[in-house]
C-alpha cells in the first residue's frame, strides 16, 4: 500500500496563491504594524509640539512601579511579536520548503556573525549620523531607544527586544518576502523596492526621518540578501545594531550632550 508523502498535498504555489499568502502574513505582522505606524504619524503630526519635541520609545516600561509584572508582560510580548515567524516556517513547509531555504538557519555560524557584523558596523555609524541630522532638521521625532526601569533585568530585556527585531523584520521581510515575490516573478529590483518601502512604512511613528532611513537600509539589506541568499547575516546585522542603540541609550542618556 502506498503512503503519501507528508507533503503530497502541498499547494502549488501560483501568483495569486502567493498574493494571498503574503497579505496574509503581513496583515498579522509588520503590514499591521504600518498601518497603526502611519496613524501614530498623523497623531504626531497633527499634536501641538513640533516633531522632535516629541518621543517615539522603543522599548519602554508596561507596568511602572511594578518590575516583575513588568518583566513579564516585556517577555510576553517578545513572544507574541516574534509569532509570525513560526507561520512563516510553517508556510514554507507547506510548500515543500523550510527557513533553510531562505538561510534562516544556523549551517554557516562563523560566516553569518562575520558578515552581520560587517554589515551592522557599515550601517550603524551611518545611520546615527542620519538620524542626528534628521532630528536637528526638525522632520523627525525623539527617539528613545530604551527607556526600561534600572533593574536587573534591563539589560537582558533590551538585548531579547533586539534579537526579537532583527529575527522578526530579516526573515518576513528580507528573506520570506523576497522569496515569494521572486517565486511570483517579479524582478529582483521591483521585489526590493516593495520590501523597502515596506520597512520604511512601519518605521513612519518614527517620523520622515525614520521612513526614508530604513528604506535606504531596506534597499541594502535586500540586495544583499540577493546576493547571499541567506537572511541570517542580516538577522545578526540587525540585532547588533538594535542592542548597540538600545543599550548605549540606556547608559549614555544624560551623560553625553550630542544625545537628543
Amino acid at each position: 500500500m502506498h503512503t503519501p508523502s507528508p507533503l503530497a498535498d502541498s499547494p502549488v504555489l501560483g501568483p495569486k496563491l502567493i498574493r494571498a499568502e503574503v497579505l496574509v502574513v503581513l496583515s498579522v505582522s509588520l503590514g499591521a504594524s504600518a498601518l497603526v505606524a502611519f496613524v501614530r504619524l498623523i497623531g504626531a503630526l497633527t499634536a501641538p509640539k513640533e516633531l522632535k519635541g516629541q518621543q517615539a520609545v522603543l522599548v519602554g516600561s508596561m507596568a511602572p512601579g511594578r518590575p516583575w509584572l513588568d518583566l513579564t508582560l516585556q517577555l510576553v510580548q517578545i513572544a507574541i511579536a516574534v509569532a509570525p515567524v513560526g507561520l512563516v516556517a510553517y508556510l514554507l513547509v507547506r510548500s515543500g520548503e523550510s527557513l533553510r531555504t531562505i538561510g534562516a538557519d544556523f549551517r554557516r555560524p562563523g560566516g553569518d556573525v562575520v558578515r552581520g557584523a560587517a554589515l551592522a558596523a557599515a550601517i550603524g555609524g551611518s545611520g546615527l549620523a542620519f538620524y542626528l541630522v534628521v532630528w536637528a532638521a526638525g522632520v523627525n521625532l525623539t527617539v528613545v531607544p530604551g527607556a526600561l526601569p534600572q533593574v536587573w533585568w534591563q539589560v537582558p530585556v533590551l538585548l531579547l527586544a533586539a534579537a526579537q527585531n532583527g529575527v522578526l523584520e530579516e526573515v518576513i521581510v528580507a528573506g520570506y518576502l523576497l522569496h515569494r515575490l521572486g517565486q511570483a516573478g517579479w524582478s529582483p529590483w521591483k521585489a526590493v523596492v516593495v520590501s523597502s518601502l515596506l520597512r520604511g512604512s512601519y518605521h513612519l511613528y518614527q517620523g520622515f526621518g525614520g521612513f526614508v532611513g530604513n528604506v535606504v537600509m531596506g534597499l541594502v539589506f535586500g540586495r544583499v540578501y540577493q546576493r547571499w541568499g541567506r537572511a541570517m547575516p542580516l538577522v545578526v546585522a540587525h540585532t547588533l545594531i538594535d542592542a548597540v542603540a538600545f543599550v548605549g541609550y540606556a547608559f549614555l542618556r544624560g551623560r553625553v550632550s550630542w544625545l537628543p
